[in-house]
Formats: structure tokens, sequence, C-alpha cells
């Protein structure tokens, strides 16, 4: 699969659709899309996406039903990955920062409490790896 970061913004908003139905038609991916361009521009995104390697499609019945080839949570760690590396000079320390910035006041004191337990479980195993 090429990298998510060469594709255009068409191409982005049909993965997002794949992922969020897991599968669709091109007509069903068209009618998910916000702003979406014409039935045959899906279709032809939908060549190049399958050209690319990011996702396959199975025949049912008369018409073909698109899926991503890369599960959700790798596609999203990737980008992620490519997020950091890119905006953050590849410090997690330095995406973590903003993100707490970005959403203190949307975080509950549960959601702060559960990372605060992720931090302390991760300094935990890495104790322990010693």
């Amino acid at each position: 699969m090429t990298n998510a970061d060469q594709l255009s913004r068409r191409e982005r908003q049909i993965m997002d659709v794949l992922y969020r139905m897991e599968e669709a038609s091109a007509k069903e991916v068209m009618e998910a899309m916000e702003d979406a361009p014409s039935y045959s521009s899906v279709r032809t995104l939908l060549g190049k996406l399958v050209e690319k390697g990011h996702i396959d499609h199975k025949e049912s019945g008369l018409k073909y039903v698109y899926f991503p080839l890369v599960g959700r949570k790798a596609a999203s760690q990737s980008a992620l990955s490519n997020v950091v590396k890119t905006f953050f000079a590849d410090s997690p320390y330095l995406a973590v920062n903003s993100l707490l910035d970005m959403s203190l006041n949307k975080l509950s004191d549960t959601e702060l409490e559960r990372l605060d337990q992720l931090i302390q479980a991760r300094k935990k195993s890495k104790s322990t790896k010693k």
C-alpha cells in the first residue's frame, strides 16, 4: 500500500467513508460524501484507489462493493506517525502536549484519569523491561 499522504483530498474523503461503512458501492460512497463530485468522478477515484493499493472490490450482483485493504487502526497509526514526524519533530511528547493544550477544557476528569493510568502503565512496563 502507498502512503496515505499521497492521497488527494477527495481520495481521503472516500477512504474515510469506506472506513466508516467498512464496504460500500460507488453510489453509497457518493451519497455519504459531503459535497460529493459526480458519480463518474467517484467511480474514477475508486479506480485510482484500487490501483494505488488502498482498496479492493468484489462483485455484488451487478455492482462492485469497495473495501479498505488496511485496517483502520493500522491506517490511523501510520497517519498519526506521519503527523508526529512532520509537525512535531518526531516527538510524541510535543504531539501529546499539543493535543492536551487543544482539548484540556474538553477532557472530562474520567478521561484525564484514564490518560494518567495509561502513562503509569507505560512507565511500569518500561521499568520491568530493563
